[in-house]
């Protein structure tokens, strides 16, 4: 189905058979119409992939001119933790702590040494799922009981203090204080972590975080301009600038969800982890050719659409509500 300000056409012909398409993807179809009322399909012709800024596109360093030779640093990604808050995520936490740390056993000038890579590491970026919310869910409720003593049990302003497990967010607190003093981090939100449910999830708010929160920028006062921190708890989906790069991110909602309609060899129906993995590659090159990031929002995602309101519009509403009289 192609659709515009003028209607809705339903789109026919072998063409599409060999041609990925997503709600919410721009195109542009030529063909003819055919005596059902359809629109024969013979070519899709789409955005493609946009210009790339060069590093330092958006804001140049101080000194105007980059240094010719010098090295550039490596940017890590890691998602799905999946923190319980148990003894189960020990190992993996340590194991992950001692390569981004440089522990792994470096020696000499071998160039395929893991440490070698790891001390180049100039951020590190978490995209969402940081914690393991279906465990989470089993061990407050162990921890309270069964659901009928639970249910039973009364509820303080509206909620029931004891199901709060506070141990997934705690570990979250002590892995990110033994690694922000070497590499600075930024959190994204994700599905399971404890942000809004709708597009753009906000950035998980730091007063969680009593350690990490140390290393944060501090708030900005009036038209100040925000300031990069050590630890920068940001939304999803995010863009910013690390060393010189322009990134755009998404932890995963908006791959997890075209998955759901459009029919690729190794998607989430197949057992096989690297096929699955080739189909996430194929979708997400797919939204760089579409150019939209989040294509079957709102449809079937979520989306909170912030209205395009001015600053002195805003003032004049919030004059309005304060001057009627209650």
């Amino acid at each position: 189905m192609m659709e515009d300000e003028s209607g809705r056409l339903r789109l026919t012909g072998n063409f599409l058979k060999s041609t990925q398409l997503a709600t919410g993807a721009i195109i542009a179809a030529l063909g003819t119409e055919n005596a059902n009322g359809d629109f024969e399909v013979i070519d899709i012709k789409l955005p493609d992939l946009a210009p790339q800024l060069q590093r330092w596109g958006v804001n140049a360093p101080q000194n105007g001119v980059e240094i010719a030779g010098k090295e550039h640093g490596k940017i890590a990604f890691v998602s799905g933790l999946g923190i319980t808050g148990t003894s189960s995520d020990t190992l993996a936490l340590e194991l992950l702590t001692d390569y981004l740390l440089g522990y792994t056993g470096f020696s000499g000038n071998d160039e395929n040494s893991p440490s070698l890579g790891s001390s180049k590491i100039s951020r590190l970026v978490i995209a969402g799922n940081s914690l393991g919310a279906s465990v989470i869910g089993d061990v407050a409720s162990t921890n309270s009981g069964d659901a009928a003593a639970k249910k039973a049990q009364p509820k303080k302003y509206g909620y029931d203090a004891s199901a709060y497990n506070a141990a997934p967010i705690t570990q979250l607190d002590d892995f990110l204080a033994e690694i922000l003093p070497s590499i600075p981090v930024t959190l994204m939100p994700g599905e399971k972590d404890p942000a809004n449910f709708s597009l753009p999830q906000q950035g998980i708010h730091r007063t969680m975080f009593p350690q990490a929160r140390a290393y944060s920028a501090p708030p900005v006062r009036g038209d100040g301009k925000p300031e990069a921190g050590w630890f920068d708890s940001v939304t999803n989906p995010w863009d910013g600038d690390v060393e010189g790069w322009r990134l755009w991110g998404c932890s995963g909602q908006n791959v997890d969800d075209v998955l759901r309609y459009i029919s690729i060899e190794g998607g989430d129906s197949s057992p096989d982890k690297d096929t699955d993995s080739d189909a996430r590659m194929r979708i997400m090159e797919a939204m760089l050719r579409w150019r939209c990031g989040v294509p079957t929002a709102p449809d079937t995602i979520c989306m909170f659409e912030q209205p395009n309101l001015t600053m002195n519009l805003l003032l004049t509403i919030l004059s309005r509500v304060i001057s009627i009289p209650i």
